[in-house]
């Protein structure tokens, strides 16, 4: 596993650097050597945020967890991954089997907003067909509240969002 470990406002220490890589030596069983972890940490007000991300044949895991100290942070991100590595896995597995994993969105590009405008950033997708399912599936394992991706049955732009009942919605929008 490739791991990038970097600072948002903040310049990550030697013993944080090595904590990460242990740590993420757990999620390293899930996945081949072809395996991408990009962690940033970052230093707010009075907490410090720690936000993994890992990349693997298409699939996306995020996590984000906030602590007073880095180390907690992190730890708590680890333990968020695995859960959710966990709770996906049969759902990934089948993916896998079924050779679709690769149709699923890749992951998105950030850029850098222009000084003058509110946006706080700005994220350019690359839309790949995909069902509704892998489309939940996608939000989930991304740990986001909702997600753009083209229906593969409808080829329009759709969107999925988590509803506060638990369920899942669909947004279908008409031009």
């Amino acid at each position: 596993m490739k791991i990038t470990i970097m600072g948002r406002k903040c310049s990550p220490r030697e013993s944080f650097k090595e904590h990460a890589e242990k740590k993420l030596a757990k999620v390293e069983r899930f996945f081949g050597e072809d395996t991408e972890a990009k962690v940033i940490a970052s230093v707010e007000k009075s907490s410090q945020t720690v936000e993994i991300t890992i990349v693997n044949q298409g699939m996306i895991f995020r996590a984000q967890e906030r602590a007073e100290n880095m180390n907690e942070a992190l730890d708590k991100c680890v333990d968020s991954l695995i859960r959710q590595i966990r709770k996906n896995k049969t759902k990934i597995e089948k993916k896998l089997r079924n050779g679709s994993i690769d149709d699923l969105l890749p992951p998105a590009e950030i850029s850098e907003p222009e000084e003058d405008l509110d946006v706080v950033r700005i994220k350019t997708v690359s839309l790949k067909p995909q069902s509704e399912e892998e489309a939940i599936l996608q939000m989930n394992l991304l740990d986001h509240e909702f997600y753009v991706f083209l229906n593969d049955a409808s080829n329009s732009v759709n969107v999925v969002y988590k509803r506060s009942d638990g369920g899942y919605g669909l947004i279908k929008p008409e031009f």
